[in-house]
């Protein structure tokens, strides 16, 4: 299988919005979207908790990570397990990916052909979890039909990246469900059409006060046995935190 590879070029184009299905109301598929998003990160900012475990074959391996975000512009996340990774921070202000590594005192600056690497060894990519692209702003979004997953009634949406968008992916498929506008299924596919992964969201459950999925699971279509699950042990939405909190200089001095 083809792996996938980091799309970029610049084309003119208009993008039309399409008309929605009935049981969307007055809502086109990029606002849906946008719903989905904003239910997931916090309309301004959220503080989270989660544990990753990496499957494979022969071994499993778990990390555990504190995340700020804070709007589309500011990310960071702190390594809080295992000890031997304990401490390692991952910041994006802007355009700019930084890695700080306490063990020898490195601060790596990331660049753009990285971000379709795997971040900490997970099927994870580094612009997932640094989140370099925006599911809103770097694609063209249709509206394709509704289906059902895990009893739940969803839009189905495609989204095409925009030429100009130097992004992973060369088109995405999600399911959003129509209840709690919460993404429940995403499958991602490289330039040449190839099914790359798919992402299953379960255990819709009441977070600070709205109703989100606390299990990911992301299954990988190049070897059996292998996936990467996510669960989200704690969350806090729209809280205050300053612009100056995602900074080289509070990579190295953050905490849990």
């Amino acid at each position: 299988m083809k792996r996938f590879k980091l799309r970029s070029g610049v084309v003119a184009g208009l993008f039309l919005i399409l008309p929605v299905w009935a049981g969307a109301q007055d809502m086109n598929a990029k606002e849906i979207v946008r719903e989905a998003e904003d239910q997931w990160r916090g309309e301004q900012s959220s503080i989270s908790r989660m544990t990753m475990k990496i499957i494979r074959p022969t071994w499993e391996r778990t990390i555990k990570m504190k995340n700020w975000i804070k709007g589309r512009d500011y990310a960071l996340t702190l390594i809080t397990a295992p000890a031997s990774e304990k401490g390692q921070t991952f910041l994006k202000r802007g355009n700019e990916m930084w890695h700080w590594m306490p063990s020898i005192g490195r601060l790596i600056k990331l660049p753009p052909s990285m971000m379709s690497q795997g971040w900490m060894g997970s099927d994870y990519t580094n612009d997932d979890i640094l989140k370099e692209s925006s599911i809103v702003v770097d694609y063209n979004h249709t509206l394709v039909g509704e289906e059902e997953v895990n009893g739940s009634m969803c839009y189905k949406i495609r989204m095409i990246p925009k030429e100009d968008a130097a992004v992973v992916w060369g088109k995405v498929i999600i399911w959003i469900s129509k209840e709690y506008f919460n993404q429940l299924k995403a499958e991602y596919y490289d330039e040449d059409g190839e099914l790359v992964r798919t992402e299953l969201l379960s255990e819709v459950k009441n977070v600070d006060n709205r109703m989100i999925p606390t299990h990911i699971e992301v299954i990988p279509e190049d070897e059996e046995g292998k996936k990467t699950v996510l669960e989200l042990n704690e969350a806090r939405f729209n809280r205050d935190i300053s612009d100056g909190f995602f900074s080289q200089q509070n990579m190295k001095r953050v905490r849990p």
